[in-house]
């Protein structure tokens, strides 16, 4: 080969290099296979059907940072946001929970709610458009744990952002929901009948204990692994049982009230939230492209630089033909690296842009959470950090309403009803009770 030839070859290589950073090669998101909560596929008897609690999550604001703007903005946690998608996270779940069929009464409530056959809590450790991630734990009133702070995370169904019609009709990270609701059916499936019905009294008589622990006292005890069980039970017919029950189902009136604010509040939300997710997963898809864009010139640049400035003498001292075309050569290897690189730059540039971008629909986005209070037996619950202080306040009330009920406020009580302090009169435990 001539050394022309060989210097022709140079510009070709140089050539086919600048032309790999004019192109960028884009994969298409493919939407993910669904997955559905397991529906019921028979009655299940009213003394197995357990009740299930949904505390909202904690937005997992990392308290190091939550002060700092930018550290916050660099690991895409929006605070207002993050605290309005506690509410709209335990509230998607519950929604899941009921459409299934498996339980009892589901519900979100506030962190006071304790008396209750089965409890969810979580944290939301990563949410964006792109991906959810959930810290969860499920336990049950005698303290058996069903699920132990495992994450459940997910990327985005892209398939949800097609179309708003879409976004309404199922939630992007539906998925999520769908896994923690079966394995909270997979660990009540492993239980035996009597412990269902077992965790079911436990409730009962954890609330009756709260409101009067004097007279509830010996009712309940451990097993060697720690778990309440029930020792014995009261007669069916004691007054003081039939009290706490009516005080029982008016707390349940509460916490049902509580459940729709947060059913109502993620109701107004959903249609300005859905949107926030596209925009954030265009924004973070776009951001991603162009640093993968920028990456791919910088890198390509500068090996054309490199190439242009090491690249061999080929041509012979007399050569003047030859030496023209290696010296265009290296000419032009030199400015189309420095022009990548500088495209490179551009393209960092563009992904600030696009950040900031995220950053201002974050912020557009939390006028539109502002909070919300609702009014429950004339009392106002601001459920933006207040909601457990004004629920501590209704249980205050209720041991108020027991002493009331029990005769115990203000005048004598009956000399046929029992005092607050007296035990009730027990009966042997029967399994079949």
């Amino acid at each position: 080969m001539t050394d022309v030839g060989r210097t022709l070859r140079v510009a070709l290589c140089c050539a086919a290099l600048a032309a790999l950073t004019a192109g960028c090669v884009v994969h298409e998101t493919r939407p993910l296979p669904k997955i559905n909560a397991t529906q019921a596929d028979h009655e299940i008897p009213a003394d197995e059907l357990l009740d299930v609690a949904v505390r909202a999550f904690d937005p997992g604001v990392p308290p190091e940072i939550a002060k700092d703007e930018q550290a916050l903005n660099k690991k895409r946690i929006y605070p207002d946001i993050r605290h309005a998608e506690s509410r709209y996270v335990a509230t998607m779940l519950r929604a899941t929970l009921e459409a299934s069929g498996q339980w009892g009464a589901v519900r979100v409530v506030p962190e006071g709610v304790q008396f209750v056959d089965v409890l969810v809590s979580g944290k939301i450790t990563e949410s964006t458009g792109a991906k959810l991630a959930l810290q969860v734990t499920v336990k049950d009133s005698t303290g058996r744990v069903w699920v132990n702070n495992k994450r459940y995370e997910s990327s985005a169904d892209t398939g949800s952002y097609k179309t708003d019609a879409a976004l309404k009709a199922r939630d992007p990270f539906q998925n999520v929901y769908s896994e923690v609701a079966n394995d909270m059916l997979a660990a009540r499936e492993a239980l035996v009948v009597q412990s269902r019905r077992d965790i079911r009294r436990v409730t009962q008589l954890q609330f009756a204990s709260d409101l009067a622990p004097q007279a509830m006292e010996g009712y309940l005890d451990h097993d060697q692994k720690g778990l309440l069980k029930v020792a014995r039970l009261p007669a069916a017919d004691d007054p003081i049982s039939t009290r706490i029950d009516r005080i029982r189902e008016r707390d349940s009136g509460v916490v049902d009230t509580v459940n729709g604010y947060y059913a109502n509040f993620s109701d107004q939300m959903s249609d300005s939230y859905g949107q926030w997710r596209r925009a954030s997963f265009e924004e973070i898809e776009k951001e991603q492209r162009t640093l993968n864009k920028a990456r791919t010139r910088t890198y390509l640049g500068a090996a054309a630089i490199l190439a242009s400035v090491f690249v061999p003498q080929q041509c012979g001292a007399y050569d003047y033909n030859c030496r023209r075309i290696e010296g265009a050569v290296r000419t032009a290897g030199a400015i189309g690296g420095a022009a990548s690189i500088l495209s490179g730059l551009k393209k960092y540039s563009d992904a600030k842009t696009h950040a900031q971008a995220l950053k201002e629909l974050s912020e557009s986005f939390q006028n539109e959470v502002a909070p919300q209070v609702v009014d429950v037996e004339g009392r106002t619950l601001k459920l933006t950090g207040t909601a457990e202080e004004q629920y501590r306040e209704w249980r205050k009330l209720l041991h108020e309403m027991y002493l009331e009920e029990n005769g115990t406020a203000g005048t004598p009580a009956p000399a046929d009803t029992p005092s607050v302090g007296a035990p009730l009169p027990p009966v042997a435990l029967d399994p079949a009770h």
